[in-house]
């Protein structure tokens, strides 16, 4: 199914969404026909904040908004539907589209493998009615399934498409980049350096993945890294939580701008305690780069100002490595929590691995260690 051929069957004009790679074709498409438009398509922070915003186009317009997203978002979209859109509430229609990462009989990832179980039920349990769009699927086939969802969203109600592995296909290519110069895995590499045998809890996507490469390349024991794999946005409160109880061993935790963004709430909490053995690192490239690039917010936004009046005490931007070395020894000799901020660019290693430990593996050297 063209991309281009989903968006014309559905008939919308507008669509916010957080990328997926299983929807990237569809977010290519997007990008190549409105970029980041108010009027037309809107990446958003997390995928209730989507639903919440694709709600104020209705209100606005009395038109179906288009709300897409990975199936691991269907978690935050949970209270907007129950408690908003649904029609025992406000009966807000829309559509969602969930690329279906995980799903039964498909390899996938650990995070994805449970998720992927459940995707269909728990969207059928909000009462969304839903349609499996596959390769096979034909133009008439999915014509005939809008046709039906019409009388579904004219009721006030929610469906959604759910994608499959490759579904979806889009001819144009899209390049994204920036200015910054400094490579991730290499600011990784300075990090692991520098952090010697302390602990480190990283985000979710290609920075958990650099952090395993770099230590199997520096012939060093995996055990001092959590590497959050899933739970975007969740990585510096996973760290806050070890902070607390380690008062004595220094945390660090690597972050990314689109996870920052995801939970944002999580740099107030982080602040209020600020604990005094954690070092919280953003490496910020403006981009969903992991799921295929699509841009973030981050680039336009003071992350450093932002936390500062979160309450971190120390909050720095770097955008060359001396700068980095640099801050990165001051963090350590203080005994205050940091926020370091890191100009990255866009891009990684056509061969960049994926951890061979087991998540189950990588919990329990990890807290064996911690003891």
């Amino acid at each position: 199914m063209k991309a281009e051929k989903l968006v014309e069957i559905i008939g919308a004009d507008f669509y916010t969404g957080v990328p997926d790679s299983q929807l990237k074709a569809l977010c290519n498409y997007l990008m190549n026909t409105y970029g980041i438009d108010q009027k037309h398509h809107i990446i958003a922070a997390n995928e209730g904040n989507c639903t919440a915003l694709a709600a104020g186009y209705h209100l606005a317009t009395g038109k179906v908004p288009v709300v897409y997203m990975q199936n691991s978002g269907e978690g935050n979209i949970i209270n907007p539907v129950a408690s908003l859109l649904n029609d025992k509430v406000y009966a807000i229609p829309m559509i969602f589209i969930v690329g279906w990462r995980g799903e039964p009989g498909v390899h996938d990832e650990p995070q994805h493998i449970y998720q992927g179980e459940v995707t269909v039920k728990l969207l059928e349990d909000m009462d969304v009615r839903t349609f499996i769009i596959s390769k096979d699927t034909t133009e008439d086939e999915l014509s005939a399934a809008m046709e039906g969802f019409r009388k579904e969203l004219a009721n006030g109600k929610q469906v959604a498409f759910i994608v499959r592995k490759g579904a979806i296909k889009y001819d144009e290519e899209v390049v994204y980049k920036n200015d910054n110069k400094m490579i991730r895995e290499d600011i990784i590499r300075h990090i692991a350096k520098a952090s010697g045998e302390d602990p480190i809890v990283s985000t979710t996507g290609k920075p958990s993945r650099e952090l395993f490469e770099t230590r199997t390349a520096n012939g060093q024991s995996h055990k001092y890294d959590f590497l959050t794999v899933g739970s975007m946005g969740h990585a510096s409160s996973i760290a806050l939580g070890v902070a607390i109880n380690k008062p004595d061993r220094r945390i660090w935790c690597v972050d990314g701008d689109g996870a920052v963004l995801m939970h944002m709430g999580s740099m107030a909490v982080l602040g209020a305690n600020a604990p005094k053995n954690m070092i919280h690192i953003v490496i910020n490239n403006g981009a969903h780069e992991t799921v295929g690039g699509m841009p973030t917010v981050a680039s336009k936004i003071d992350l450093v100002a932002i936390a500062k009046a979160c309450g971190y005490p120390h909050a720095v931007c770097v955008d060359d490595f001396d700068s980095l070395d640099r801050e990165l020894e001051a963090a350590k000799a203080r005994d205050e929590l940091s926020f370091i901020e890191v100009k990255c660019s866009i891009g990684a290693r056509d061969d960049l691995g994926r951890p061979t430990t087991t998540a189950l593996e990588n919990k329990q050297n990890f807290m064996e260690f911690l003891k």
